[in-house]
Formats: C-alpha cells, sequence, structure tokens
C-alpha cells in the first residue's frame, strides 16, 4: 500500500462555541514505517465500520469547493501540502458553525492499493495511556485512537476520473451522534448519497434467496452457496471494495458462472452491476434448512424469534406472516 503523500493538521475546538484554532503542517509528512503503519491501521479501523455510505461528488461550487481543489492537486497546479491546507481551512470554517461538533488532527492520506489510487481523510483523537521505557519505568503518553473513528471519508480517484457516471466513488461513515454532529464533514467533502448500501444488500439476498429456492439444491449445496456469498462479501468488506455481480456469480457456481448473474437480469431486481456490501445487512444473514419426508424448510437467520419460532422442548417452529400465495393454497385444500 504505498504511501505517495501523507500530511496532518490539527484543529482545536470544543463543542462550547468557542473559536476553533487551526494549527497547519506546512509540509508532507515524510515517508518512514511509522507513517505506513498508521495508513494500514486507519484502512483497518474504517473497512470495519458499519453503516457507512457511498456516493459521489455535488457539483463544484461555492458551498461544495473540495473537489475543485483535489482536481487541481491531481491535475499538477498545486502541491498536496497546499492542497491539504485549502482543505483544512475550509473544514475549520464548517467545523465552527456546528457547536456540536470536536476538534482532532486531520489525516490527508494519498495512497495507492493495487493498481487504484484513493484519497483518504479522517479526523482522529488522541487518547490518555501508559507505556513501559526501556528501563522498565511506566510513564504517561498519548497515541492516536483509531478504533474511536466517527469521521472519514475514502475517494476512489481512479474511478472518480476514469467513470463519470459512477455514482460510488466515495465512501464516508455516517457516525452513530446524530446527523446534525456529522453532516458538516459530508458537506466538506461535497458528498451526495448515490447508492443506498443497506438497501442494495437486501435486494441482493432477496434474489439470491429465490436463487437458491429456484434451483431446488440439496441442504448441503445450499449452505455452501450461502457460505460462498457470505465470504466474499465479507473478503469485500475488509479492503473497502463493492462485490462484483459477474465475479459473485461465478463463485458461486463454478460449472454454470453466469446463472445467478443471468437470474438477477431476467427478474429485473434493478442492482448495479458493483454493489457495496453493507456489513450489518450481511452479518444478519445466514440460512438454516432442512429436508425430510416431502417436508422442506429454509429460513434467514434474523427471522428467527420474530416470524419464526423455535421451541427446543418439543421441535417445532411456529411460523408468523406466511406468504399469501401459500395462505391461498392452504384455504383452497381445507375447502
Amino acid at each position: 500500500m504505498p504511501v505517495r503523500h501523507m500530511t496532518m493538521h490539527q484543529i482545536d475546538k470544543k463543542p462550547d462555541g468557542t473559536p476553533a484554532i487551526l494549527h497547519i503542517r506546512d509540509t508532507e509528512l515524510p515517508e518512514s514505517s511509522a507513517t505506513e503503519n498508521l495508513l494500514w491501521d486507519l484502512n483497518e479501523s474504517y473497512n470495519a465500520k458499519a453503516g457507512k455510505s457511498w456516493g459521489f461528488f455535488h457539483a463544484e461550487s461555492g458551498a461544495f469547493p473540495f473537489s475543485g481543489w483535489l482536481d487541481k492537486y491531481l491535475a499538477g497546479a498545486d502541491d498536496f501540502a497546499a492542497f491539504s491546507r485549502e482543505a483544512v481551512e475550509h473544514l475549520t470554517k464548517l467545523m465552527e458553525e456546528s457547536n456540536l461538533s470536536v476538534g482532532g488532527h486531520v489525516l490527508f492520506a494519498h495512497y495507492q492499493q493495487g493498481l487504484t489510487d484513493y484519497l483518504a481523510i479522517a479526523l482522529l483523537h488522541q487518547r490518555d495511556s501508559v507505556t513501559v521505557t526501556e528501563s522498565l519505568d511506566v510513564t504517561p503518553s498519548r497515541h492516536l485512537d483509531l478504533s474511536k473513528l466517527h469521521l472519514a471519508a475514502r475517494i476512489n480517484l481512479s474511478e472518480w476520473k476514469s467513470n463519470k457516471q459512477s455514482k460510488q466513488y466515495i465512501s464516508f461513515i455516517k457516525g452513530k451522534n446524530g446527523r446534525k454532529a456529522t453532516d458538516y464533514f459530508r458537506d466538506f467533502i461535497g458528498c451526495q448519497e448515490g447508492v443506498d448500501g443497506p438497501g442494495e444488500t437486501r435486494t441482493l439476498l432477496k434474489a439470491f434467496s429465490d436463487f437458491v429456492e429456484s434451483e431446488d439444491l440439496p441442504e448441503e449445496s445450499a449452505r455452501l452457496r450461502t457460505k460462498t456469498l457470505i465470504d466474499y462479501a465479507t473478503s469485500q468488506n475488509k479492503i473497502g471494495e463493492p462485490m462484483g455481480l459477474e465475479e459473485l456469480s461465478g463463485l458461486i457456481d463454478e460449472e454454470s458462472p453466469r446463472a445467478f448473474l443471468d437470474h438477477i437480469r431476467n427478474k429485473d431486481y434493478g442492482l448495479s452491476a458493483e454493489i457495496p456490501a453493507d456489513k450489518r445487512t450481511i452479518n444478519q444473514f445466514r440460512r438454516f434448512t432442512g429436508r425430510i419426508d416431502g417436508l422442506s424448510i429454509s429460513f434467514e437467520a434474523h427471522m428467527l424469534g420474530s416470524k419464526v419460532e423455535y421451541d427446543e422442548e418439543g421441535g417445532t417452529l411456529t411460523l408468523r406472516g406466511l406468504p399469501t400465495q401459500l395462505v391461498n393454497q392452504l384455504k383452497r385444500a381445507k375447502d
């Protein structure tokens, strides 16, 4: 993960309405194992975050100037330090307008992963700790607390430049403290939501469930395909990349690599070719399946306790919210 450019500034701001104080670093951080480790840890923490959104830039304007500054830097008109300085000054102004916000260290990192260029921006905070010196003394210390990453964004620079129609080249953490406390950071980036990650993931899982049922697969085969989907989604989530439907289809059925893809297109689920995997939705998706004496049962794990009730002592399942088609068939059978 080569670091092309990296720098850090500090905004001293308390959520009490007092003016923010900006401390500017005039030069880039020198390349070192420390900066490489920082970027690695930042990506690990960022990728592990649930609840991210995906989107694209607003048109450049006075309200959303960030994309213009970024474009000038990438074109060579500004160096990285100048670009980050303009950006952090704008962030400080927006932060002052948000009385709920607090300051921190603002990290800008332009790096390459594989053949793709990214820009990561994160607001980092320090925490007090202790360390042991070489003489085995215990002394106070401070370190960046990446486990409390609440405001961060990552821009796929390569996709932004090569695919103008894309609506998912920016990802950002939505935050847990309410929109008022975090909207200023999204406005700083100038990002608008373009893809509903949780919604797209739910639709994909529905398409997969329909596909498995239509194939009338043996229990073990259905379980293996479910595991394949979850493993692929999890691995893509870990590296911060979306799921490719064509690649997923090939993994699910190597003998008929286009079967699942054709099912999605024929049934018109309205899915994009690439879907950002929503971690929370994926984690809720597990299928319980069983078949005996003409009875076939299959349901998703998140339905257990809501639409499906299991009585361990009696060895029974109680189903709620039956499909209308099934209810009609039962009524006709009773008549």
